[in-house]
């Protein structure tokens, strides 16, 4: 009963709370979701392609508004009072601003990169870069507000250990969106798989530290778990480190008419130093963690 009455006390605090919108972090908020849904417009009604960056720049576009939508209403009904009985809403929330600022910069440069000029209307093109960069500075207001001006402390999203999962999650997308020449080579398929093993399970464990109640039911120790999901996942990017550089750049130097805003060489290149960074990453995680240090949980 005792359980009972703590969710029926928190639900009576629930209130229709409008003023959130009229503060800093709702000012932010809405300036967050409109620019995004004006940037996806804009973009949308330029053309679509099929290009694996371009998908994941619309998804960036639209997910990230619809993240902070939920949680400006979470806020505006008093229901984080609620969520905070499983998880530390503050650290999640200024967590979700530095992954989306992640997203919005990333995406912002990739398109400013590859689709700006891509036809004649180099004008329009530039415009929407203009508006995908106002996507990423305003999350990053946020961020600042939240780490700098706030000086909120993460327990675990919004704190070193879990953004740094976040990090990895992040390269690990940036490598499946740039993933292309694989499919007629063996070793290049099995690099690809060794890609896919480690990806879902980044954020499983993400979601586990955040759901704290969760992950007190588990039936074994998350933090053992993660050593050994980060000792294989370091074994397995010290083997597409080595496999992916043979085999695609093989026979197959830079061509002379590679230009830099597209080519794919240069894409093939860029899942081989984006694998670099992802094995220090992971390398680093491991060594942090064993050692417990710079608030890594030792197992």
């Amino acid at each position: 009963m005792g359980i009972i009455d703590q969710i029926k006390d928190t639900m009576s605090k629930a209130v229709f709370t409008p003023s959130t919108l009229m503060s800093g972090r709702g000012g932010l908020h809405m300036a967050q979701i409109i620019l995004c849904l004006v940037t996806f417009v804009l973009a949308g009604i330029r053309g679509w392609s099929t290009h694996t960056y371009w998908n994941y720049a619309m998804f960036t576009w639209a997910f990230c508004p619809i993240m902070t939508l939920i949680i400006t209403m979470i806020e505006m009904f008093k229901l984080d009072i609620l969520l905070k009985l499983c998880m530390d809403w503050s650290d999640f929330t200024t967590g979700m601003a530095m992954s989306s600022t992640l997203m919005t910069v990333s995406v912002a440069i990739t398109y400013a990169n590859f689709y700006a000029c891509l036809s004649m209307s180099c004008l329009y093109g530039w415009i929407v870069s203009i508006f995908a960069f106002l996507c990423g500075i305003v999350y990053i207001l946020e961020v600042v507000k939240d780490k700098i001006l706030d000086k909120k402390k993460g327990s675990y999203l919004a704190a070193l250990p879990g953004f740094w999962k976040v990090l990895e999650a992040f390269v690990s997308c940036m490598i499946f969106v740039s993933l292309t020449g694989y499919r007629d080579k063996i070793a290049l398929i099995l690099c690809v798989i060794a890609y896919a093993i480690p990806f879902p399970i980044l954020p499983i464990i993400i979601a586990v530290n955040i759901l704290k109640k969760l992950k007190m039911c588990l039936p074994f120790s998350l933090d053992r778990f993660v050593v050994i999901f980060l000792v294989i996942s370091v074994l397995l990017y010290i083997f597409t480190a080595i496999m992916w550089p043979i085999f695609m750049f093989r026979n197959n130097p830079r061509p002379k008419d590679c230009p830099p805003s597209y080519c794919i060489w240069a894409i093939q290149f860029m899942v081989a130093f984006m694998t670099y960074v992802n094995l220090i990453l992971f390398t680093l995680d491991l060594i942090f963690t064993l050692l417990g240090i710079c608030g890594f949980k030792r197992p």
